[in-house]
């Protein structure tokens, strides 16, 4: 939370505040933030538009530090090479600052800092003009109102506007979509009256190329434009050539455009991890600067360009990769997880049997490391497990004892903490040797020849007079024989062949039975099921398979697997009540249509495979029950019920942020804006709206004292309000699911006052709500809005009806500063 100091007072800077005052901020994948500040921003003290410092108070994020316990920061730039026009393009506004014609010439509005007062120095800014392109006249106050920085300095007009205002128009210059800001500021001084022009314009850019406009239409009133200068740089700072060229940037001007590009991984960017429904994603953020000088010959001016743009790649998927580096001799698991993201964190593994943080896995003896990149870009994660440890299985087959991993990697991205799990199962391979001599072959493993790529994949080792290579025995190359009881018997096909000749050498074949868990059954009754291509079915297509309902299709196939997710309750899953546990049973097979298609492959078996979960029963209960035919049709009776409806203050108009309860007493400024929230709470019904009938403001907490001024009544804005109340509409978006079950006003902050010298310290404001049926509207606020409009007169409160119930909010107290 970023708070800039001014005379001695502290102003919370909300998104909205920072975009008309020119601030931004960035955060990269570590969590490392970097505030931008104009040097014109709404707090710098200004010392003869030459030197400008701005003060910053910063509370950490879930701190709750008290006011004198914040960090404070303060910067001062000098800055002389003002150009007549200087235009900067950020990430969440757009700046225009033109040089005035002459110093004290025109006087306008300082800074709308809140509770600071322009000088009256009888010449004042009236009106702005926006060309969208068409003519929209406004006044200041509401110009300030509605985001827009204004401001002046000795030799300066400054004009400042958030993104996607609507008085800016998109306009496509040489093929760049682009967002335009024009205007015209009217000043007066009795009979006098003078207009000064302001212009800016922003490009919209996406991707990894840039592509600026070298004749930025909108901003050049002339044909006679000369380039004088284009420089690059990262994070706003400037770089010479010897240093793009050292991170592998390039700038190129031709005719039409000035073109950046940047490669994807270079230097001055990141990459950031993200999740999406457990799959694990990255891309490749950065926010180069643009910095262009023009000259326009007729006129004698010269305009400075500056775009700072984030740029991000789209999302690419990133799945953990696991390298087994075991070696069986030295019988222990030795696994590799990785690379990921410089912002991931390991926090625990899972095996079958326990879960075990990954301090817990160091003091039993497993050596979890974390291994940085060069270049602090990636890491990777490795893992040692005894073939000893309880967490191995082991299974022993005619005198051979398989040993088997299972592990689940539990991750987070920070700084979100957006969690993740990588599974894999550890399990023997293949483990070939050959003894050549000066024999020369080549080698073909299934029915591939080891090529180069493939060889490094199965660690392929070789000394002059031995080969050895591990091939795991889920790999392409491995034939599955048969699926038996809790393992699947395997089969390894090897070839040696004379290059020249190309007869065979020598031919083996390996074959080793594996256990492998096919079937998993979680405690929330979430089934998992693997579905094995067997060699004696060759046509078969896993992606093919279904379970009992052929809606249930693999979540994940390839030509080897069919992969199935599902429950206890779902895919025709049956159930079966057994002694002490439970039966849930499905099947895996082909759809009926396709195994008839099958039929011609008489040589080829039906492929069935059963998967079976079995629960253990705790407790037993005996109900009985008989049925009774309904002697009428069920209704619904009226009754009352209690529903919860909260009123919150949101920090701006965004409403994405709001003071909790450890904020008040909340300090405003005299004609601050207020924004309100009310919610109906733990309502799923669509059908149902949230109405305000009244609303007011009283000094106390009780809110049936005195004095009290009303803001809504029976659902009507104040008629005697000089400062009516304003609604905003409310969008469906993951917090506000159902925006009928919501209301949000606007109210500037206002004091009663005690007596003819003195204002109230502090106000509370309340308000009646009223739960509204869409089916079956009563009247009133029910209707939608003003349907009483004879109830508004003089500010007055109509009796409320003794048929009408009325849910009462309140928020408070709010300290006038």
């Amino acid at each position: 939370q970023k708070k800039p100091s001014t005379n001695n007072s502290v102003i919370p800077l909300t998104p909205s505040l920072a975009s008309q005052c020119g601030f931004s901020m960035k955060t990269d994948q570590l969590g490392n933030t970097v505030i931008y500040a104009s040097l014109q921003n709404c707090f710098a003290q200004n010392v003869a538009d030459k030197a400008f410092t701005t003060t910053l108070n910063l509370r950490l994020h879930g701190n709750r530090m008290v006011e004198d316990e914040l960090y404070q920061v303060a910067e001062t730039c000098h800055y002389t090479s003002w150009a007549s026009r200087e235009i900067v393009c950020d990430r969440s506004y757009m700046e225009v600052s033109v040089k005035r014609a002459a110093p004290d010439d025109y006087a306008l509005p300082e800074h709308p800092s809140p509770g600071k007062q322009p000088e009256d120095t009888g010449v004042r800014i009236t009106t702005l003009v926006f060309f969208t392109p068409v003519e929209k006249v406004m006044k200041v106050a509401e110009a300030q109102r509605r985001g827009y920085g204004i401001a002046n300095t000795a030799t300066r007009l400054l004009l400042r506007s958030p993104h996607g205002s609507p008085e800016t128009y998109t306009q496509n210059v040489a093929g760049v979509p682009m967002t335009v800001l024009k205007t015209s500021i009217i000043f007066e001084k009795k009979w006098l009256a003078t207009q000064i022009d302001a212009a800016a314009a922003c490009p919209s850019l996406e991707g990894n190329d840039w592509f600026l406009p070298r004749h930025i239409d909108p901003l050049v009133s002339s044909g006679h434009f000369r380039l004088l200068e284009v420089h690059m740089g990262v994070d706003g700072q400037r770089l010479d050539p010897a240093e793009m060229a050292a991170r592998g940037y390039t700038l190129s001007v031709n005719d039409v455009y000035i073109v950046v590009e940047i490669p994807i991984g270079a230097v001055g960017g990141y990459f950031k991890s993200r999740v999406q429904d457990d799959h694990y994603y990255t891309y490749y953020a950065i926010e180069p600067m643009l910095e262009v000088l023009w000259t326009e010959e007729t006129t004698h001016e010269d305009t400075r360009y500056k775009v700072l743009f984030p740029i991000t790649t789209p999302l690419l998927s990133r799945p953990p990769q696991v390298i087994d580096n075991t070696v069986p001799m030295e019988r222990m698991f030795k696994v590799l997880l990785g690379p990921l993201g410089s912002d991931v964190a390991l926090m625990n593994i899972a095996f079958p049997s326990e879960v075990l943080s990954v301090a817990d896995c160091n003091v039993r003896g497993f050596n979890v490391l974390e291994h940085m990149s060069p270049n602090s870009s990636t890491k990777v994660f490795t893992l040692n497990v005894p073939f000893t440890d309880r967490v191995v299985l082991q299974m022993s087959e005619k005198g051979v004892t398989v040993y088997s991993l299972h592990l689940t990697f539990g991750l987070l991205v920070l700084p979100e903490f957006a969690p993740f799990s990588h599974t894999c199962k550890m399990k023997w391979s293949f483990y070939v040797l050959v003894k050549y001599g000066t024999l020369n072959f080549q080698t073909v493993v299934g029915k591939r020849m080891l090529t180069p790529v493939l060889a490094q994949q199965y660690g392929f080792v070789e000394n002059g007079t031995h080969t050895s290579f591990a091939v795991p025995f889920t790999a392409p190359d491995v034939v599955f024989e048969a699926v038996e009881g809790s393992s699947i018997r395997t089969r390894l096909e090897v070839v040696l062949r004379n290059p020249e000749t190309n007869k065979i050498v020598k031919e083996f074949s390996m074959a080793c039975s594996f256990y492998s868990t096919l079937t998993e059954c979680f405690p929330n009754g979430t089934m998992t099921a693997l579905a094995v291509k067997l060699e004696s079915v060759p046509s078969l297509n896993p992606s093919q398979l279904t379970l009992r309902d052929p809606t249930c299709r693999p979540s994940y196939s390839d030509d080897s697997y069919a992969y199935f997710v599902f429950t206890g309750s779902s895919c025709g899953t049956t159930r079966k009540f057994l002694q002490n546990m439970m039966l849930y049973e499905n099947e895996i097979s082909l759809p009926a249509e396709l195994e008839m298609n099958r039929e011609s492959k008489a040589d080829e078996p039906e492929y069935e495979l059963k998967v079976s979960c079995y629960y253990d029963i705790n407790k037993t209960h005996a109900v009985a029950f008989h049925p009774r035919p309904r002697r009428s049709e069920p209704y619904a009776k009226n009754a009352r019920g209690e529903l919860q409806i909260t009123m919150r203050l949101a920090l701006d108009d965004s409403y994405s942020a709001f003071y909790t309860g450890d904020d008040y007493p909340i300090i405003k400024y005299l004609q601050q804006p207020l924004y309100f929230e009310v919610e109906l709470m733990r309502s799923s019904n669509p059908e149902v709206s949230l109405e305000l009938e009244n609303c007011w403001a009283t000094l106390d907490e009780d809110r049936t004292t005195q004095p009290r001024w009303n803001l809504l009544i029976n659902g009507c804005v104040n008629p005697v309000d000089p400062s009516q109340v304003i609604f905003h509409p409310v969008l469906a978006d993951a917090r506000a699911r159902y925006p009928s079950h919501f209301k949000r006003f606007e109210v500037n902050m206002f004091a009663f006052a005690e007596d003819k010298d003195n204002l109230s310290r502090q106000l509370f404001v309340h308000c009646d709500t009223v739960i509204c049926d869409a089916r079956n509207p009563l009247g009133g606020v029910c209707n939608g809005q003003c349907s009483n409009q004879e109830n508004r007169i003089k500010g007055q409160r109509r009796a409320v009806s003794d048929g009408q119930t009325f849910t009462h909010v309140s928020s408070g107290p709010i300290l006038v500063n």
